[in-house]
């Protein structure tokens, strides 16, 4: 991965976009304003590798058998494509390189640069679902994604047609500005990977390493749900972000060869 040359200050220029007229869109695609809350649990390495459709996407581990996976929760305020919501449940992995236990995780750390498998993707947009799952091989579906103020905790709730699936929730920590981080996307289609480029501008970003700061409870009755039960979730987060205001930028997907 190269390094993210973007601006804080000036996320958005120097970015060409071309018009898309299949799907009447521009890309990358522009979020201007967005909030976001993500906690990382560790699962066993064991169970969550066959989820994984390629020999070359490895879990990186934060210790020998227990690797890592990701439950995020977006809201696009203002978009390119409209307003909408969406929840990311993703395999923190390393692509063509076995992991190296904590290693491999402090040098994504240290160079701000992550790589996923999105193993779940429901959005609240129609136009959101289409493009992603046609264009990017992304594993989207239309869902409800709610978020709302509990206990003096930020909660979203996810569900699919009255089933909930999850519900995660986070402190509202203090902010401040964080640092440009880029993620590498995997994806499938057609049974080919697939890799996009993320790049996030938090304007109002926080970490915190403390048990207490979110949890998810994991619902019943749904597919997902019973996946999430087979991979030995951690009790705790072992990091939790929150960024209540945040830029992005999501390019094409593309070939890996290509990248």
């Amino acid at each position: 991965m190269k390094t993210c040359f973007l601006h804080p200050d000036r996320f958005f220029d120097g970015i060409y976009q071309w018009h898309n007229t299949e799907y009447d869109v521009k890309l990358p695609i522009f979020y201007y304003d967005n909030l976001s809350m993500t906690a990382i649990f560790t699962a066993s390495t064991k169970k969550l590798k066959p989820l994984l459709p390629f020999e070359d996407m490895h879990p990186v581990e934060m210790f020998p058998g227990r690797c890592l996976i990701a439950f995020s929760a977006f809201e696009y305020r203002k978009t390119d494509i409209g307003p909408y919501n969406e929840f990311s449940i993703a395999a923190i992995i390393s692509y063509g390189k076995r992991s190296i236990p904590g290693i491999t995780l402090l040098s994504q750390l240290a160079r701000n640069m992550f790589e996923a498998y999105i193993l779940y993707l429901p959005v609240t947009s129609e136009l959101a679902r289409k493009g992603g799952v046609e264009m990017g091989g992304y594993p989207k579906f239309i869902a409800e994604i709610d978020f709302q103020m509990k206990n003096g905790m930020l909660s979203c709730d996810l569900s699919e047609k009255s089933k909930r699936i999850l519900t995660l929730s986070g402190k509202k920590l203090a902010i401040s500005k964080g640092p440009v981080a880029r993620f590498g996307i995997y994806t499938r289609l057609n049974n080919i990977p697939l890799k996009s480029n993320v790049c996030l501008n938090p304007i109002q970003f926080s970490q915190s390493y403390k048990k207490d700061s979110a949890t998810l409870e994991i619902g019943s009755g749904h597919e997902i749900c019973d996946v999430l039960k087979t991979l030995d979730l951690g009790s705790n987060p072992k990091v939790y972000q929150y960024s209540p205001k945040y830029e992005a930028l999501l390019f094409p997907a593309k070939n890996i060869i290509d990248i």
